[in-house]
């Protein structure tokens, strides 16, 4: 399976540093930079090209994404839902009305379905392609609390695990060019008595089925036999598009969600602006872009009972299976209050994440537990990389600022190794928390080029813990009013490619208070031959060894290392 046929159509031993005191983060990484090679010779390396912490291009990138992704439009038709039957005090139910409504205008060739003001309560609201379900001020649909009214099950994911399951609230299936937009209300009419229930605890109903789920995910049973639905307990996300495109959600207000609210899922060119999202209970993610790419997340308030923005692609083997990444998400100009993490890619992200852009947000609330978050582990394994956030505020946080860890939830319990790299925190501004920064990767694969810059931690109780980490570089940042300006370059694992090079056994390590040895290495090439690779590791060492920054048994290792690898061989 290709990486495209997911989607509807075809588009073109490290060491461990304990987290106590600011001086000792400091002097440690002082230690490490007045040992190396280079600054007991006087002489500064042959410089790699480019300054290693300029995002100027990377942003570039992001403002090319911002331009492609383009709302749909609609034609100037538009019908009510009223005049189809539908009941705007909500004592009876309405879910035929807006079936009807919106196959009339998909049938016609695409248009507006209108929800006048008025309390509309209705079971499932399946979307179509070419419509657009706009609400109007005052316009509140509710959704129905029997559960009957969100079937027959249709496809969809639960936790990154695909599965016939009850609908979600508003559901797309394989369409293209819908919105839902306006002022008015969706309301989920979940709550401790509805839907959240399943995930209550003692004993927690949910459990038993989604035991079942992820054991049929990591069997490979067919996604046509993973059917739930009545008599089951696995929640329906709020709104959900699944396999579509061009998708627009704008202005509505969600509240009192059964789970995740907003879940675009193998889908692509979608625009969520200016959306109030507060939604308090269980799994109550705010916007989950899930296995999907150019994602426009702007101008919306967060204040829910999870992550506020969390990126995913599937869960465990599932997510390999599909192997489809979260890629290109651009988020801007948001307010977040409550919620585990603002900016949060994982747990389920087995089929990786890269190229997210945050910047222009605010953060504000000490029910705010962390800024960036990136969680995952060895069950789940995938790459995330490419993440650059900044120009955010965060006046008030009560956990981490920024949060990297490996031991989420099973821990370093299975065979496949995460790797988290090549993250850029820029002109970030918290106040408050438990820790600036808290990273912690595995020895055999640290959390590797970790990037802050421009920033400052105030009111933190413990600035730092950093445990199998290479890489971090931090520039014209302060923890506590406290300069903690230092790069950490250390350990066999190195950064970038030339990972056949860590067979030499050289440590990587600082080199002119400002590069990792590593980085003097080219990071990516399309080697043509082994030959080739080994000819570009004799000059650079050649090089470095006359710049004083190795030595010459390790410019003889590095060589034999490279003389040792098959890169480049076709």
């Amino acid at each position: 399976m290709t990486r495209n046929e997911t989607y509807v159509t075809h588009l073109a031993p490290s060491t461990r540093w304990p987290a106590r005191t600011l001086g000792m983060v400091i002097a440690l990484l002082c230690a490490l930079t007045l040992t190396t090679p280079s600054a007991v010779a006087g002489q500064a390396p042959p410089p790699p090209p480019g300054d290693p912490t300029d995002t100027s291009k990377t942003w570039a990138q992001a403002d090319e994404i911002r331009a492609r992704i383009k709302p749909p439009t609609f034609p100037e038709r538009e019908v009510s839902i009223v005049d189809f039957g539908a009941d705007p005090t909500g004592q009876t139910k309405s879910t035929d009305a807006f079936r009807e409504a919106i196959a009339s205008v998909n049938d016609a060739g695409g248009g507006r379905v209108e929800v006048p003001p008025g309390v509309f309560l209705t079971g499932a609201i399946h979307l179509k392609s070419n419509v657009n379900l706009h609400l109007a001020d005052e316009a509140t649909i509710r959704f129905s609390r029997d559960k009957a009214d969100f079937l027959p099950v249709v496809k969809t994911r639960y936790e990154g695990v695909e599965l016939y399951n009850y609908s979600p609230f508003i559901y797309a299936h394989r369409v293209e060019n819908v919105a839902v937009t306006g002022n008015g209300t969706l309301d989920g009419n979940a709550d401790a008595d509805n839907w959240w229930d399943w995930k209550a605890d003692s004993p927690r109903p949910e459990t038993p089925d989604r035991n079942e789920l992820f054991r049929m995910g990591e069997e490979g049973v067919p996604v046509e036999e993973r059917v739930f639905g009545a008599g089951h307990y696995i929640r329906p996300n709020f709104v959900e598009f699944y396999e579509s495109r061009n998708i627009l959600v704008q202005g509505v207000t969600l509240n009192n969600s059964p789970m995740w609210l907003l879940h675009p899922t193998l889908s692509e060119n979608v625009t969520i602006d200016g959306v109030h999202l507060e939604s308090l209970g269980p799994n109550n993610d705010g916007v989950n872009p899930e296995s999907s790419r150019d994602i426009l997340i702007r101008n919306t308030f967060f204040n829910t009972g999870d992550d506020n923005i969390a990126i995913k692609s599937g869960r465990n083997a599932e997510g390999r299976r599909i192997g489809v990444p979260a890629e290109n998400i651009l988020i801007e100009g948001n307010y977040m209050q409550a919620g585990h993490g603002a900016v949060v890619a994982g747990s389920e992200m087995s089929g990786g994440v890269r190229n997210v852009f945050a910047q222009d947000n605010v953060m504000d609330s000490p029910d705010l537990d962390r800024v960036v978050r990136i969680k995952t582990n060895s069950v789940r394994g995938g790459v995330v990389e490419d993440i650059y956030v900044r120009d955010n505020a965060v006046p008030q946080q009560g956990g981490q600022a920024v949060w990297v860890d490996f031991r989420y939830e099973e821990g370093d319990a299975g065979g496949f190794t995460p790797t988290v790299r090549d993250i850029y925190i820029e002109d970030l501004h918290s106040v408050g928390g438990t820790h600036a920064i808290f990273l912690r990767g595995y020895a055999r694969s640290p959390v590797t080029n970790i990037n802050i810059l421009n920033s400052s931690f105030s009111g933190v109780r413990t600035p730092m813990l950093a445990e199998h980490v290479q890489g971090l570089r931090l520039v014209n940042t302060t923890i506590n009013a406290q300069p903690a300006d230092a790069v950490v370059c250390q350990g066999t694992v190195w950064l970038g490619v030339p990972e056949e090079l860590a067979n030499s056994g050289v440590e990587d390590r600082v080199v002119d208070g400002r590069w990792c040895l590593s980085e003097q290495f080219a990071e990516e090439h399309a080697w043509s031959s082994p030959g080739e690779f080994r000819s570009y590791v004799a000059e650079r060492t050649s090089a470095l060894l006359k710049a004083g920054t190795i030595a010459e048994a390790e410019k003889e290792a590095l060589q034999e290392a490279a003389a040792t690898t098959d890169i480049g061989r076709h």
